[in-house]
């Protein structure tokens, strides 16, 4: 195992809204992008703080083996995932290699900014990526998140490829990401995979944002049927988040 250990948020030990079935979460603490729209900004910044605490990650699949009888699987999200990748790559390992959680599906949730050696490491242990695609256009995407979107459109195709893309998951923040063009191109370029991966469509939610975020209107059904039935005219197997907290991220 490393000898790095995990910087920890927050776990979950019980979730049916971060992936399919009942699930353990684990919220790393740190992320690559600042979003502007983001639900968890605690976690956002790097170091350790009074409300985040360290674990090994043999210790961490120790406590999941106790309730893994309860469980359909375990994700790692946060802050971003791939930031702690090694962290995660040794969780997943023991959970893989441990008789008491070798059942657990073992999923990523990530905004896909990673290099592909950070995949590389990561495939041969997860069963998924759940990849958060913040825009399309390159533009929008600097915008909400302070980075442009080439790592994250390159993971989906690489995760794509190789059989580990689980869903894309799109926010939709009302008169910033949804405009029709907007999701068109988002459409035609997810189709071009091939493959055409699952799509969650997303709210923007002010609850748990930083003032900066509530200049945004948050989404309603409408907005979100609207976007979903445009990708389905494009081709796109979309669907709406069935829980608001699905977007708390």
């Amino acid at each position: 195992m490393s000898s790095t250990p995990g910087l920890l948020a927050d776990v979950v030990p019980s979730s049916f809204v971060d992936g399919p079935g009942n699930r353990y979460v684990v919220f790393l603490q740190g992320c690559s992008f600042d979003c502007l729209a983001c639900h968890n900004p605690h976690t956002i910044g790097r170091h350790a703080t009074a409300f985040t605490h360290r674990v090994e990650a043999a210790d961490l699949a120790d406590e999941i083996a106790c309730v893994a009888p309860f469980l359909t699987g375990v994700t790692v999200s946060g802050g971003e995932a791939t930031v702690q990748w090694e962290f995660v790559r040794d969780l997943f390992a023991a959970l893989r290699d441990r008789p008491a959680t070798a059942h657990l599906t073992r999923l990523v949730d990530t905004n896909g900014d990673a290099d592909p050696d950070v995949w590389a490491e990561l495939v041969p242990v997860m069963d998924g990526a759940m990849v958060d695609l913040k825009a399309i256009e390159p533009d929008v995407h600097r915008v909400l998140t302070g980075h442009g979107n080439d790592r994250v459109l390159e993971s989906i195709r690489l995760l794509d490829r190789v059989g580990r893309l689980a869903e894309v998951r799109l926010l939709v923040i009302p008169g910033v990401n949804d405009a029709p063009e907007h999701v068109d191109a988002t459409a035609r370029w997810l189709v071009a995979l091939g493959s055409c991966p699952p799509v969650m469509v997303l709210g923007f939610r002010h609850a748990g944002t930083r003032e900066v975020a509530r200049r945004f209107r948050e989404a309603t059904p409408a907005d979100l049927t609207t976007v979903v039935e445009r990708l389905r005219e494009g081709g796109v197997g979309a669907r709406r988040a069935t829980d608001p907290a699905r977007a708390d991220r």
